[in-house]
């Protein structure tokens, strides 16, 4: 039996939106309900996992992919085949989660149930397909990674319902899940990619270190770590998360919504560092309730070219915020630069630059809400951190406290 055929439910866009808006309580009522595998896979998870293959494939075609000033769109019927074998692994990648939840279940004192992990598994998925939908725009797709570490949160409080697990395994059971989750995305991702032509960019394995309970740090590749003993923090942040976008208000009761792009571009400022603003943009996006809005310019002058974007993630901005309270950070050094995820004054930062070519990346989370990133060619990374100064963290802080 599937979700649409559920007698007195609202169907799929009901359970899609109980599960990301009140995960708590819909996982009981998941907990009660008869299911099958056919169910789950035609009456849920076939639909949704095609959301961000299909908006993906839209947006690669329409915009394509930019970098330093130069946009290449890839050949249809490659992007389109890219797109097929994309929706197919995510589902088969669902289905392998649920049989490892099944499998670890007896170890973390959980009931064994093949058809509650593929629950577990499929439901806490619905807020990464549903975030796919923001992939029809390049600007946004930080958005679609964001829903993935939402349904990080949802599969935590899941798990103790559906699964049975104890209150003093359910961190344990969550972490090994994680590890499981992050093996099998690079894995898709990996396949994904070496099909698709583009090639993956080093992702090597990944471990992890738990040390007390609850508590210790996920150790990924490159460097990189989650502080578990921030979860609860992380968890806070996500459940923040969940009653904006069901009321539209913040924690303090204030009403959310994206910012007016056009508000936007009156932050880019006229020249960054000697480099005068030659296109000035802006665009706007929402499903599902979920509101978000973006400005952009291109700041050019000789081999000197940096684009400046600013982007409000309104009511969706404290996914970002679990990552920034779970403490996220990363260093991967190349042969020609480095790449590196971490806080500079509170304020979570994604920084690279490549010696040779002489371009790089620097953006900074500002209030858990917006973000602003510069990226291109300059002299040095130090010039892309200007540009970023240049729009004003501080005045975007203020926004968000308007």
């Amino acid at each position: 039996m599937s979700v649409v055929e559920q007698p007195g439910r609202g169907g799929l866009i009901a359970r899609a939106q109980a599960i990301l808006l009140r995960p708590n309580a819909e996982w009981d009522v998941i907990d009660g309900e008869p299911a099958t595998v056919q169910g789950l896979y035609t009456g849920y998870a076939c639909i949704l996992a095609a959301i961000p293959a299909i908006a993906g494939f839209v947006g690669r075609q329409l915009f394509g992919f930019s970098l330093l000033g130069i946009t290449y769109r890839p050949p249809l019927v490659g992007s389109l085949v890219e797109a097929v074998i994309a929706y197919v692994l995510s589902l088969v990648m669902v289905f392998i989660l649920a049989l490892v939840i099944d499998g670890l279940a007896p170890s973390f004192g959980s009931q064994k149930s093949q058809i509650q992990a593929l629950k577990v598994a499929v439901y806490s998925s619905t807020a990464g397909w549903v975030a796919g939908i923001f992939a029809l725009v390049p600007a946004l797709t930080i958005i679609g990674a964001l829903g993935g570490l939402y349904g990080l949160y949802i599969l935590y409080l899941g798990l103790p319902k559906l699964m049975k697990t104890p209150p003093d395994k359910v961190v344990g059971y969550f972490v090994v899940s994680i590890l499981v989750a992050i093996v099998l995305f690079v894995v898709v991702g990996a396949v994904t990619a070496a099909i698709g032509g583009l090639g993956l960019m080093g992702a090597p394995p990944t471990r992890n270190i738990v040390t007390g309970q609850g508590a210790g740090t996920l150790q990924l590749g490159n460097g990189g770590s989650v502080d578990l003993g921030k979860l609860q923090a992380g968890a806070a942040a996500a459940a923040a998360t969940a009653n904006a976008m069901q009321t539209g208000k913040d924690a303090n009761g204030k009403a959310v919504a994206a910012i007016d792009p056009e508000k936007l571009k009156a932050l880019l400022p006229a020249s960054v560092d000697g480099l005068p603003r030659t296109e000035l943009t802006s665009q706007s996006a929402g499903a599902a309730g979920v509101s978000s809005s973006t400005a952009e310019a291109v700041y050019s002058k000789d081999s000197a070219r940096i684009t400046v974007t600013v982007t409000d993630l309104a009511t969706i901005g404290a996914l970002a915020g679990m990552a920034n309270a779970m403490n996220v950070q990363s260093s991967r050094q190349t042969a020609t630069g480095y790449e590196k995820v971490g806080r500079v004054d509170g304020r979570m930062t994604t920084e690279s630059w490549d010696n040779q070519s002489k371009s790089g990346k620097f953006s900074v989370l500002v209030a858990n809400r917006f973000t602003v990133e510069a990226d291109g060619t300059a002299n040095s990374v130090d010039d892309l951190k200007s540009a970023v100064a240049a729009v004003g963290p501080d005045r975007l802080e203020g926004l968000a406290k308007a």
